[in-house]
């Protein structure tokens, strides 16, 4: 194995919706932190209220999930050893490239504050050399760029399969791709679905994804005796 691209999709990760950026909430919140209520991102822990009407508001409004995963994987001896890339794709179709060297910060408001301004200038650090960046696209486009021997959706629907089974499975490709969810509730849209060579499923019952992350960061890097 190369690499392994390991994609967090369908993400609830986004900046509030035109529709509630005139809710009280929303409007406090910006406020709160001397932004525009257009430019914060939505989070269900301040904006419940205003989500309410939203489509599909029990999945989205959770950046806390893409937070934690990533500060799980990116600290990770697979990714020391630059054995890891890692891709954000969110529910709305946008795709965040990782540079495996980005070191988070550890404090959540200010981890928003660096999404934010991601998304309004498409990449951070803003000038020099990025250590994220997004782009449009949907996650068949970033599959079909990066080409994997094998894409693996980790899901409930999938196959029961032991956990280092699984990371037996992923060093036998050169080039592989593990999809985890970043939502909180359900499962993976349809047309996603159709992009996975193998469905897994590594629990009984549903598993956070920085739970699920870290399984699977910890199991290639004991294949691969990193570990």
């Amino acid at each position: 194995m190369k690499r392994l691209n390991l994609i967090l999709a369908e993400s609830a990760l986004e900046v509030v919706p035109r529709e509630i950026a005139d809710h009280p909430s929303v409007k406090r919140w910006a406020e709160k932190r001397g932004k525009d209520p257009n430019k914060v991102l939505l989070d269900i822990s301040f904006h419940y209220a205003a989500m309410r009407g939203l489509r599909d508001w029990d999945r989205r409004g959770r950046p806390d999930i893409v937070y934690v995963t990533l500060l799980n994987v990116l600290g990770s001896p697979l990714n020391r050893e630059g054995l890891l890339q890692v891709y954000v794709h969110t529910l709305n179709d946008f795709v965040i490239t990782v540079d495996p060297e980005t070191k988070l910060p550890r404090n959540y408001l200010r981890f928003l504050g660096l999404m934010e301004q991601l998304f309004d200038i498409g990449k951070v650090p803003p000038t020099g050399k990025w250590l994220m960046k997004l782009e449009k696209k949907n996650l068949k486009n970033l599959l079909e760029e990066l080409k994997p021997d094998k894409t693996i959706f980790l899901t409930e629907e999938g196959r029961k399969t032991k956990v280092e089974k699984l990371g037996a499975m992923i060093i036998k490709e050169d080039s592989p791709s593990v999809v985890i969810g970043g939502f909180q509730k359900g499962e993976f849209n349809e047309e996603n679905m159709r992009l996975a060579d193998a469905k897994i499923s590594l629990y009984k019952k549903a598993l956070d994804a920085w739970v699920v992350a870290g399984l699977v960061v910890h199991e290639v890097g004991r294949a691969l005796e990193i570990v």
